[in-house]
């Protein structure tokens, strides 16, 4: 029987995902340099990743960015201000456990993982033609509007929840 489960990312787990994530991808030179980025955020302190494992092959991820120096956050400070705002970033799980509850239980742990360290809310991108990713956002209550930007080409939204 498969176990999944949600935990803080080791450099180790963080390291196998993007491998992964680099395979699926392999013309997209941005996932390399997206790989760079994360692996020196980690080492930096500036983020929090978090992994879904089934059994012991992570398959889901998702990083909370604290400070504004992180490249995905480009020094907006709305965004997250490495003080009271975090942004949760590069949510995202393998299709074949998508809709099963895994990311929901990652963006709990997460959450609770930002208010333990004092952080008073929280913000998310999701880019407008993805209404099914927004209609889960609203439901997990992102629902303050922050701001909009087109990014590489997209329309992104961004919402804030406030945290407990």
């Amino acid at each position: 029987m498969e176990r999944f489960y949600c935990c803080p990312a080791s450099r180790e787990g963080l390291e196998r995902i993007w491998e992964k994530n680099i395979a699926r991808s392999p013309d997209d030179p941005r996932w390399v340099r997206w790989q760079a980025e994360t692996l020196e955020n980690f080492d930096a302190g500036r983020t929090a990743p978090f992994l879904v494992y089934r059994d012991d092959e992570p398959v889901g991820e998702g990083t909370l960015l604290f400070s504004p120096e992180c490249s995905a956050i480009r020094g907006r400070t709305r965004l997250a201000d490495g003080s009271r705002t975090a942004n949760v970033n590069a949510l995202r799980i393998e299709r074949a456990y998508e809709g099963q509850g895994h990311i929901s239980a990652l963006m709990k742990m997460m959450e609770a993982h930002a208010a333990s360290l004092g952080y008073s809310g929280l913000t998310i991108g999701v880019e407008a033609a993805e209404s099914r990713n927004l209609a889960v956002y609203l439901h997990w209550g992102y629902t303050e509007f922050v701001m909009s930007e087109v990014e590489d080409g997209a329309l992104v939204l961004y919402y804030r929840k406030k945290l407990n």
